[in-house]
């Protein structure tokens, strides 16, 4: 992710949460599995990329193309503060490419339980802003990473905004005719009945379904349970899974740079009655940032794990 995030799921897990009183309705899966009819785009321009065509050691540039050459999402937030000209770019590149755009947005206020992202107002034009850069094709979007999951540390007026604000986000971005799948955190943070009325207040009927496992490690067996366990709550919810450094599992308790670890699947769409696609939400090789052992910021590339991701793969 683009700011170290603050993963606390055993304190959150005991916070109280706000959950409006919504109609009860089950999430009736809005749209087709977008990756059925066309793959998402490579896109030459990425950090990977970049290292790629830099490295002059052989090993290490076949490692960093091994990243690069799989397609991966493009992070929107608070340091994108004007997003229309950069999405319609994307946009246009991917579909002339005749592969879809692939877009998170991650700006939404008091990100990582603190002071991040953009006010209230300026969120909603902010997406809004995104969105018309999307217009006139097939697109695929992942609505804020953690929001949900980690919802339990902001107090009640907080906790009510977000939801607000996700529900909106949701109704725009459908409105231009993309496809959302709001993000429901992953299999060890929060239970699937909770996540459930979580996911109903923020609108996810609206939505195609919901992104797990992003910028983690879990295995993907666990995930495909947890999408599995979600939509027998909320019939018809669909879900993609991020599998971009999850080839080794992780480890329990850790989730920031983790050592050790590899590239999960590639990129695919998957034949499952509920799980979508694999996708690289997070960009292998990109910091979780300072995680106390001097690693480079939140965001940045870092060459050396990138390299260690690709050298572990299974592939």
């Amino acid at each position: 992710m683009k700011h170290l995030r603050r993963f606390l799921p055993a304190l959150i897990a005991l916070a109280p949460v706000v959950v409006l009183v919504l109609p009860a309705s089950p999430a009736a899966a809005v749209g087709s599995n977008p990756y059925v009819a066309r793959a998402g785009w490579v896109d030459p321009s990425t950090q990977s990329a970049v290292a790629a065509r830099q490295e002059q050691d052989s090993a290490k540039a076949a490692a960093l193309h091994k990243v690069a050459g799989q397609s991966q999402y493009s992070w929107f937030g608070a340091w994108t503060p004007s997003p229309k000209d950069q999405t319609a770019r994307l946009a246009h590149d991917a579909r002339a490419a005749g592969k879809l755009p692939q877009v998170v947005l991650y700006a939404l206020p008091h990100l990582d339980c603190g002071a991040g992202g953009l006010r209230a107002a300026a969120y909603r034009t902010w997406v809004r802003e995104l969105a018309t850069g999307l217009r006139g094709g097939a697109s695929v979007v992942v609505v804020e990473p953690d929001a949900l999951a980690g919802i339990g540390c902001l107090p009640s007026d907080q906790q009510r905004e977000r939801l607000d604000l996700l529900r909106d986000a949701v109704a725009v971005l459908r409105g231009v005719g993309a496809t959302v799948y709001l993000d429901a955190g992953h299999a060890q943070w929060t239970s699937p009945d909770i996540m459930a009325q979580r996911l109903r207040a923020a609108g996810v009927a609206g939505a195609r379904g919901v992104s797990l496992n992003v910028s983690n490690y879990g295995p993907n067996l666990d995930q495909i349970r947890y999408a599995k366990a979600l939509a027998q709550r909320l019939p018809g919810l669909h879900a993609l899974i991020d599998t971009s450094r999850n080839g080794k599992g992780g480890v329990a308790g850790q989730w920031c740079n983790v050592a050790g670890q590899a590239l999960g699947e590639r990129p695919r769409r998957t034949f499952d009655a509920v799980v979508d696609a694999f996708v690289w939400v997070k960009a292998p090789g990109e910091s979780d940032g300072d995680c106390g052992r001097g690693e480079p910021a939140g965001g940045s590339f870092w060459k050396a794990y990138a390299v260690g991701l690709a050298g572990r793969s299974g592939w």
